[in-house]
């Protein structure tokens, strides 16, 4: 099968397509014919040598993926047939032509929805419902900031607030992705490039403060997600591209809020904890993707690259020009 490689760790032009023996499904394993996947920040810095696999995970590059059930391991329990549409997260292995997925992690694809579609769903989405109902136990009527509000996660999160009929608000650094993230339902949003959004989020909220904090930069930001956190606030860390040192009083800013600091990575989750996370997104949030459903959930595709671009895939995602998901087509 063909499948994304890089022979060391660098930029976009380490990657490469070439061909590698098809992966054989082990124990409880199902075996999927990809045809499409998704990028995710975790791939750009997997491919820079900072972010290695989990233990026994592949080291293809790919953390989601579309396609069809093609073959079955031994154990596997009869949930699924040959030919079934399905959706997966993954440890690793999606940017390539076949991966083998636990029985258990496999989503179906809701009806009418096609696999590049699909494809953007499990990182982006699971990772936002996590965070939301496992993570911030978010509440009905609580005030919830997204950071990154277009990027794929935060287009999610943005719906999956609406959805627990709470309130979303956003940052983003273009006018361009603040219209994006209104769209998607987001009550406000703020430029952190051309306002203090902490200030804006507290004039929004006349002084009261957000509820959660969705924080994919981390240390930079800390003194002013601290600001318009609100009593008993809980603040989620899940990504640190704003770097990871923090200097200053943060416990004692925290502390007199009596707020709480939550920290999550999907990827690295016991397999428990993902099905449960998946059984429960699959009964509560699925059936909201299909036609007709009310309220209706979508997902916002930025743009497609056929497999052999991939290095292209990755210089968008690194110009933080995307507004949504990059999907990658496999070859047909």
């Amino acid at each position: 099968m063909l499948a994304v490689y890089f022979d060391c760790p660098g930029g976009p032009e380490n990657l490469y397509v070439k061909e590698v023996m098809k992966p054989q499904p082990g124990e409880g394993e199902v075996l999927v014919k990809v045809s499409a996947s998704a990028l995710n920040r975790a791939d750009i810095v997997q491919r820079r040598g900072k972010y290695p696999p989990p233990k026994g995970a592949s080291d293809i590059l790919g953390l989601e993926a579309a396609g069809s059930v093609a073959g079955f391991g031994p154990g596997c329990k009869g949930r699924w047939k040959i030919g079934d549409a399905v959706m997966a997260l993954l440890s690793g292995g999606g940017q390539a032509e076949y991966v083998t997925v636990p029985e258990g992690y496999l989503m179906p694809i809701p009806n009418d929805m096609t696999f590049i579609q699909a494809a953007a769903i499990p990182e982006a989405w699971l990772t936002a419902f996590q965070l939301l109902h496992f993570v911030g136990k978010i509440q009905k009527g609580e005030r919830v900031l997204i950071h990154a509000g277009a990027s794929g996660v935060g287009m999610a999160a943005i719906q999956l607030v609406r959805l627990a009929k709470a309130v979303p608000v956003v940052t983003a650094g273009t006018q361009e992705k603040l219209k994006a993230a209104a769209n998607a339902g987001a009550a406000a949003g703020f430029n952190y490039k051309s306002e203090d959004f902490s200030e804006k989020v507290l004039e929004f909220t006349q002084g009261a403060g957000v509820d959660i904090i969705l924080d994919c930069v981390g240390g930079s930001y800390w003194e002013k997600n601290l600001s318009c956190l609100s009593t008993d606030g809980r603040w989620i860390v899940y990504g640190l591209l704003g770097g990871g040192e923090v200097h200053g009083d943060l416990l004692a800013r925290l502390l007199s809020k009596r707020g709480s600091i939550h920290t999550s990575l999907l990827r690295s989750r016991d397999k428990e904890a993902s099905n449960s996370y998946q059984q429960s997104f699959t009964e509560d949030v699925l059936p909201y993707f299909s036609r007709g459903a009310s309220p209706h959930l979508e997902t916002l595709i930025d743009s497609i690259y056929p497999l052999h671009e991939i290095a292209e895939a990755h210089r968008l995602m690194e110009e933080n020009k995307n507004i949504g998901k990059i999907v990658i087509e496999m070859p047909a």
